[in-house]
């Protein structure tokens, strides 16, 4: 990474120095088959024109520019040495006119890490797929530019491909005369251009709607994926969500989609969940589902085509300045994908994923001492990268949910609308989307920017029930903390909710809203009325916060979780006691045991996998030590005892028998997995795909029971790149003091493999049942992260550097070692001490929890 960064500063410089007219890319992409060159990286030419002007002529700039060699340059027609003027990043531009023609013809590399141009090659036919993927700054890895977002232009590509290979970009391409030739974009951010190529499977289909000036609005849809994947696609449900959320958004936003044609690819070896290339939205191929899945699965796929699509407006269409106010796409993107989930297709229970599964990812990022305002300070690239994170996503979505409640929808959307039509092709911060709500909505912005937007950290509200003589409520208020670290206490709308038990269920009988505000809110509508079983602030979750119960409710939810009717109510009681669990305010085991009561009863899908999901977060890393034996086997007990009390083909069944070889570790529960892998154990309509397979093969190959061969037979019978990823995780998860050495060699010391098999390789190594096998890496881990962290790319320095934290280690000496390698290193490059800190802080967390359990055991309470 030496050299790549670009900061703030000097973008706004070059920014306020140079403007660009266009771009003309021709990539020759021929090399991407054949054998590759004997020493040195695979490579392809690229030749860059750049038409821009400059606003001082005679000053002096730079070009972005990640490339092996630069074969020619040229400036103003006059060539340019490229020794002199490149130094592996950047291209020095002196002298500039007002009117700057930049020619750049480069030999740019190939990737395996997911970043630039991506190159894969399938182990099931032996054909080579390529993609790119920019975010925040890898375009400058295939052609030269300037790269930044607040230098727009439009863009023409041309592409020379191998024969028979179909190149796809951000506008319409035809092949004349062996070229790729595709029409001009609209003004767009480098990090927002595509191309992808290959022999994939594509499949078409078209949308068209009346406008409302009486015009037909045509766009052609189109759906691509690796061919080995062909017979999995279910091309047809991406085209109906695809259709529904243009409806939607066009419904909504009163602005036609504006990028012409909507392809959706499916890319191998993929870093992201997607990314919104206007025209040309990539996803990852998991997507594609090869086994059997939940309805969850099939709505997270919705809900990310749907949060890519809202980027053609909220991203694309308009962009933000700078990284600072990455919000202004990623918040809303998130808001919106699940405003249209709801809206527009059949997952109408998508507040509930929200509440459940997005706001736990914003509560903990939220609590980390990495926490930062919605609205970051985004000094470089490299903080950039890692600020693609809970809060800037689902916190921010959070934040803007409950503006709408604050604004009123109705005002929110023509805000949303005013602000497309003003910025269209521009770039934004944050006071021109203020201003837009300002005018629709009257609503004082500023404020609820500053208390909202502009300060971190998350607020916790606790009820606190009286009552008179009667046994009615004398006095109900809200009780509003925050974090000593972050003490900004905000105003929130609330619903609070009062249920009581009614023939063995857990209704809500009384409902009021009002207005948070400060440390103490007294809610008025309550008073009088019966004395509730349980107290539920921010009932429909109108804002973002931690929700605490009183003590006659907690002891309401240890005995009567599973009776509550209403399921959003009910996720929110869950998400709760897990903040609770977190927080060190809730014994772990209680948790596993109100799991082991509750979960079998819990009958929206996506709820029941978070909650094993969390049950297996909670024995690893916070239950007391001495108890996680006992843990997993109550756990393992449980998981097969729903397993086989599931409907026989239910998706239950399904999510109890990947929770079951979560958790797995006894000789039974193994002999139980080999059983159902070979035929001669059965459990009633439960299909053993082979997703299932590798599955059960983890903790059979992580606890000694499957060994090389047995992973090579399987292999062998699912030999695709989905099931080399299975196999080197499976391989690496081996409890061999020689296998983990091989496998840290393999992600530390080598940069051979790609990002996927690293992914795959940490995935593996880092195993909860091995942690005295472990235990010798944790000194090398902070001997070698700084430099890994200069070696190599920053997506997967990021990957090594996370998979690799001693986690399992959890023991007061980790902490004090990353202590010590943070005292003694704060001079490193910020985001990689970001990621250290992150680390500590979830360990640190960990070992309050540890202790809370403990304590709870010892004394007996709960």
């Amino acid at each position: 990474m030496p050299g790549e960064n670009l900061s703030r500063d000097e973008a706004r410089e070059r920014a306020a120095l140079l403007s660009v007219d266009g771009y003309e890319v021709s990539l020759d992409l021929r090399s991407a088959v054949g054998d590759g060159p004997a020493e040195g990286p695979r490579t392809f030419r690229s030749v860059t024109t750049i038409r821009f002007r400059c606003a001082e002529p005679g000053a002096a700039s730079f070009a972005d520019l990640i490339a092996p060699s630069v074969t020619a340059l040229s400036l103003n027609g006059k060539d340019l040495d490229p020794g002199e003027v490149f130094d592996g990043s950047r291209i020095a531009l002196a002298d500039l006119a007002a009117e700057n023609e930049l020619v750049v013809d480069a030999q740019c590399a190939y990737s395996r890490t997911g970043e630039g141009l991506h190159r894969f090659v399938d182990p099931e036919d032996g054909e080579v797929y390529l993609y790119t993927q920019y975010e925040p700054a890898d375009s400058r890895r295939v052609f030269a530019n300037f790269e930044q977002p607040d230098l727009k232009a439009p863009y023409r590509f041309e592409v020379r491909a191998p024969e028979g290979w179909h190149v796809w970009g951000n506008g319409t391409g035809e092949l004349t005369d062996g070229v790729w030739r595709f029409a001009e974009t609209k003004p767009i951010s480098t990090y927002i251009t595509c191309v992808v190529a290959g022999p994939y499977h594509y499949v078409t289909d078209s949308y068209s709607r009346t406008l409302a000036d009486g015009t037909t609005l045509e766009i052609p849809l189109g759906a691509l994926c690796r061919r080995g994947l062909a017979p999995y696609f279910d091309a047809e449900d991406v085209f109906l969500v695809t259709k529904q959320g243009l409806d939607f958004f066009h419904d909504h936003f009163d602005y036609p989609y504006p990028f012409g044609k909507y392809d959706q690819a499916f890319v191998p070896e993929y870093n992201l969940g997607a990314m919104e290339n206007p025209g040309l939205v990539t996803f990852r191929e998991e997507f594609i589902f090869r086994g059997k899945v939940t309805q969850a699965s099939y709505e997270g796929r919705a809900n990310v085509i749907l949060h890519e699509m809202a980027h053609m407006w909220f991203g694309d269409l308009v962009t933000m300045e700078w990284w600072d106010d990455l919000w202004l796409k990623e918040s809303f993107a998130d808001f919106m994908g699940a405003f249209a989930l709801v809206g527009a297709t059949r997952f109408e229970n998508g507040w509930i994923t929200f509440a459940n599964r997005r706001k736990a990812w914003a509560y903990r990022a939220d609590q980390l001492p990495s926490t930062h305002p919605v609205t970051a300070d985004i000094r470089d690239l490299q903080d950039a990268k890692l600020n693609f994170d809970g809060i800037t996503y689902a916190k921010g979505a959070s934040v803007l949910k409950q503006l709408v409640a604050y604004v009123g929808q109705d005002a929110f959307l023509e805000g949303a609308r005013r602000y497309f039509k003003r910025h269209a092709y521009g770039n934004t911060r944050l006071g021109d989307l203020l201003s837009a709500l300002a005018e629709t909505s009257g609503r004082d912005m500023a404020a609820w920017s500053r208390s909202w937007l502009q300060t971190a950290g998350v607020n916790s509200l606790t009820p606190q029930v009286l009552l008179d003589a009667e046994g009615r409520i004398d006095e109900l208020a809200v009780l509003q903390e925050a974090a000593e670290s972050h003490p900004e206490l905000r105003p929130h709308r609330v619903a609070v909710g009062l249920y009581r038990l009614e023939d063995g269920r857990l209704v809500r009988y009384a409902r009021a809203e009002v207005d948070v505000d400060g440390p103490r809110t007294v809610v008025t509508d309550a008073a009088g009325e019966r004395a509730p079983d349980l107290v539920l602030v921010n009932d429909d979750d109108l804002t973002y916060c931690k929700i605490r119960f009183d003590a006659t409710s907690l002891e309401t939810l240890r005995a009567h979780l599973g009776d509550i009717t209403d399921p959003l109510a009910r996720a929110l009681c869950w998400s709760a006691l897990w903040n609770l669990t977190r927080d060190a305010l809730l014994p772990a085991r209680d948790f596993v045991d109100l799991v082991l009561r509750f979960a079998g009863r819990e009958s929206g899908i996506g709820v029941l996998q978070m909650l094993h999901a969390w049950a297996n977060a909670a024995l690893v890393h916070y239950v007391a030590p001495d108890w996680r034996q006992t843990g997993g086997q109550l756990l393992a007990e449980g998981a097969l005892g729903e397993l086989r009390n599931a409907a026989p083909g239910s998706e239950h069944q399904l999510a109890w028998a990947r929770f079951l070889a979560t958790v797995a570790s006894g000789p039974a529960d193994l002999r139980l997995l080999r059983g159902l892998l070979d035929g001669t154990e059965l459990i009633d309509g439960l299909v053993v795909d082979q997703e299932l397979r590798w599955a059960f093969l983890e903790p059979l190959a992580s606890h000694g029971a499957a060994d090389e061969a047995v992973l090579a037979a399987e292999l062998a019978r699912d030999d695709t790149a989905s099931g080399k990823r299975h196999q080197v995780r499976c391989l690496a998860a081996r409890p061999s003091a020689a296998v983990k050495a091989q496998a840290w060699a393999q992600v530390v010391e080598s940069d051979a493999l790609s990002n996927a098999l690293v992914e795959a390789t940490l995935s593996g190594f880092g195993q909860s049942s091995q942690r005295e096998l472990l235990a010798p890496y944790a000194d090398r881990y902070f001997a070698v992260i700084e430099r890994v962290w200069a070696e190599r790319s920053i997506q997967i320095a990021m990957h090594v550097v996370q998979g690799l934290f001693p986690s399992f280690q959890d023991a007061p000496e980790t902490l004090a070692a990353a202590d010590a390698w943070l005292a003694a290193h704060q001079d490193v490059a910020p985001a990689l001490r970001r990621l250290v800190l992150e680390a500590r802080d979830d360990l640190a967390r960990a070992l309050r929890g540890q202790a809370c359990d403990a304590a709870a055991a010892g004394t007996g309470t709960r």
